[in-house]
């Protein structure tokens, strides 16, 4: 009885630290992003985004109307290839909420982004990844705008 309890242990353990060293990965991955993001470095993106990604932003106008942009890959790795240098993009995470099914993982990423020093606006970013070969890849990242209800 007690040598089952030992192993029960040991894999409710292992499961754990598995499941926190993937959550660990799939931070990382998003980390990696962003910290190209604010280099302006496209290679370190490319590095955690996988071939075929999908990128939406969504938005209410001061109308009240809901919208929903698709943008192609290119255009995002264009416009932090070509920042002007005294342009700087500071989008700032405030937490993480990651969530993980076998190869499947979503991380749900409250921020607020500042412009040359200055309060843009907020929302969240909400990452989905596919684990490509062992290594975490943003395959879908969509995320909501806004100026008003932030806590900044």
């Amino acid at each position: 009885m007690v040598r089952a309890i030992l192993y029960l242990t040991l894999f409710i353990t292992s499961t754990l630290f598995s499941q926190n060293d993937e959550k660990t990965q799939v931070k990382a991955a998003v980390d990696t992003f962003f910290e190209g993001f604010h280099k302006g470095d496209t290679t370190l993106m490319k590095s955690v985004i996988a071939d075929q990604i999908l990128l939406q932003t969504t938005y209410r106008t001061k109308e009240g109307q809901d919208v929903l942009v698709t943008d192609k890959p290119e255009k995002l790795i264009d416009a932090i290839a070509n920042r002007p240098a005294d342009q700087k993009w500071d989008e700032r995470l405030l937490d993480y909420h990651i969530q993980i099914d076998g190869n499947m993982a979503n991380a749900w990423t409250p921020y607020e982004f500042w412009f040359n020093g200055e309060f843009s606006h907020c929302g969240v970013n909400s990452f989905q990844l596919f684990k490509d070969n062992g290594q975490w890849k943003i395959i879908y990242l969509m995320d909501t705008r806004r100026r008003s209800s932030c806590n900044n």
